[in-house]
């Protein structure tokens, strides 16, 4: 029951976000392919990643990756920024013309929460919160030992 439950609720999600996505595709060039689309998603998951570790965590060839890159940089959803303490690193870095096509997953999101806010108590949305920080920051270790944070980045997130 808890795996259908969550399962079909990653769905809706998921259904939702490709429903925008190419809701006005019509008046639009579609600008990236679907592996692009998932490459600038896990750069901007992992928090400004190098094009190494970003590699490492997709299982990928870095000559592959740095096609890869190359191609979102010429389209504008993604930059390079050098390091300030090793010039021959760089970090990927999303860029506001991704952010405009990330927000549609995010308004959805935050709409949800407002209704769930409107149908339980305080106290159980407190409990909720408890088990998606647990499931966030302890049961996903397969992903989160690749996600950077805060401290670990030369730059200021944008949210």
């Amino acid at each position: 029951m808890l795996y259908r439950e969550f399962s079909d609720l990653y769905e809706k999600f998921k259904l939702n976000f490709y429903k925008n996505i190419f809701k006005g595709l019509g008046a639009r060039e579609a600008t990236l392919t679907a592996t692009e689309t998932f490459v600038v998603e896990v750069i901007h998951a992992m928090h400004r990643p190098t094009i190494n570790e970003l590699a490492i965590f997709l299982e990928m060839s870095q000559p592959n990756m740095t096609y890869k890159i190359s191609n979102l940089v010429k389209k504008g959803y993604v930059k390079k920024i050098q390091s300030t303490e090793d010039k021959r690193e760089f970090y990927l870095e999303v860029t506001d013309r991704f952010h405009n096509y990330y927000d549609m997953k995010n308004r959805y999101i935050k709409e949800v929460l407002k209704r769930l806010e409107k149908k339980i108590s305080p106290e159980k949305l407190r409990d909720f919160e408890e088990i998606l920080s647990l499931m966030n920051r302890e049961l996903m270790p397969e992903v989160s030992k690749f996600i950077k944070t805060y401290e670990e980045t030369e730059y200021e997130y944008r949210n």
